[in-house]
């Protein structure tokens, strides 16, 4: 940790250890204030929100800014996904065909409606429509990520000098309303229509009280982690192919293709030099889940730098309330009936609100805090993070040139 003019670097083992403090002060907080539980805000979000808020408070009072080193934080999103990956059964997948077809049909229509809103209502304010891309695909589904890489063609095809602050800004105001969204429409539909599980089944995300009494066996979580290398080494190799071959997909995306692989090819009585069967969902892996995700989103959430969103906050404000809108009646009027009408259509809503204006880790926590409440939605857990994780960033390639092309 050093200060160099004016800016705090905070290293990459002290912001995992952060990390963990800011989720632990969300677990605290979320006991202690009843509307976050029964919201089924997650609790990276509420620690992650809170000392973003001070960090922010201490750059306007000190002009001391904070920078973290989060190359550990991408490391997490990969145990995640891959543990994601670890848990897909064959049946599952199959189950989930029909589902993932109509979602993902949604979810490119959505995306449409997205972007023809933002260039709507920044034209509306006397605004570039290129600069409305930046509010709509480009920053919300896209996120941080595709912000990042197409603000500066944008800013310098277009002559917006201020494309990245707009896109950086519309996608950090967007992660904030996503993490906030999903909890409270899955609460809405499950009360509105008493929707259940159909049955009890153990949590792709978390484990239960039951069993964190019982406890994990070390050579069981070691088991695990050995599970999630090796996915992670394949998915590795994978992505390297797919790279040559002129498909450039994150990583997470090729491990948790490879965790689907390996435990749907590989027989259970496969032999293993741990001697136990392949560890698809064990309440180890659920654990590492949990943790992966909630370090990874708390540590994604403290490291936002609200004060250099300040000067963008009306205009930016106006459009995101607009997106929001339209994201939770899609979300109600038409996700929910689509998928169902049941509880696993409740769950994937959750997951919808956080792809619709935030992030795939985000759709996953929505899910997960909603999951650990009212009981576990394998179909949810499986198509979301197939949509959100694979065919949007392929949908998008294709979609941000067709729209700066033709407005």
């Amino acid at each position: 940790m050093e200060l160099i003019d004016g800016i705090l670097q905070i290293d990459q083992f002290l912001t995992v250890t952060l990390g963990i403090v800011v989720l632990f002060v969300g677990k605290r907080i979320n006991s202690a204030v009843g509307f976050l539980r029964e919201f089924s805000i997650p609790e990276p979000v509420t620690g992650g929100l809170l000392f973003s808020i001070l960090f922010a408070i201490v750059y306007a009072s000190t002009g001391v800014a904070v920078e973290f080193m989060l190359g550990a934080r991408d490391i997490l999103l990969i145990y995640f996904f891959t543990t994601i990956g670890i848990n897909a059964s064959l049946k599952d997948l199959l189950a989930g065909g029909k589902p993932l077809i109509i979602l993902l049909a949604i979810t490119i229509t959505y995306m449409v409606i997205q972007n023809l809103t933002a260039v709507s209502v920044v034209s509306l304010l006397g605004g570039q429509a290129a600069a409305g891309i930046l509010g709509g695909t480009v920053s919300l589904i896209g996120g941080h990520g595709t912000a990042i890489a197409w603000a500066p063609r944008i800013g310098e095809q277009f002559g917006i000098a201020n494309a990245m602050e707009i896109g950086i800004a519309c996608a950090t105001f967007g992660l904030i309303l996503a993490s906030l969204m999903g909890g409270p429409i899955a609460k809405f539909l499950i009360n509105r229509y008493k929707l259940t599980p159909e049955k009890v089944e153990e949590q792709d995300v978390g484990i239960s009280a039951a069993q964190e009494k019982t406890g994990i066996g070390p050579m069981e979580f070691l088991d695990a982690i050995l599970a999630i290398h090796i996915c992670g080494i394949i998915g590795i190799f994978l992505n390297e192919g797919l790279e040559e071959l002129g498909l450039k997909l994150p990583l997470f995306v090729t491990c948790l293709f490879s965790g689907i692989l390996i435990t749907n090819l590989i027989p259970d009585n496969f032999p293993r030099i741990s001697g136990t069967r392949w560890p698809s969902r064990t309440p180890s892996i659920a654990l590492i889940a949990e943790v992966a995700l909630g370090t990874f989103l708390a540590m994604s959430l403290m490291s936002m730098q609200l004060w250099t969103l300040v000067d963008l906050a009306g205009p930016i404000l106006t459009i995101l309330t607009i997106q929001f809108v339209i994201a939770v009646a899609i979300n109600l009027f038409i996700v929910f009936p689509a998928m169902g009408r049941n509880y696993d259509a409740a769950v994937v809503c959750a997951g919808f609100g956080g792809i619709s204006l935030g992030s795939t880790p985000t759709a996953m926590a929505n899910m997960s805090a909603v999951a650990q409440r009212y009981g576990a939605s394998h179909v949810a857990f499986i198509i979301v993070p197939l949509v959100c994780a694979f065919f949007i960033d392929l949908v998008n390639a294709l979609l941000i040139p067709f729209f700066l092309a033709n407005f």
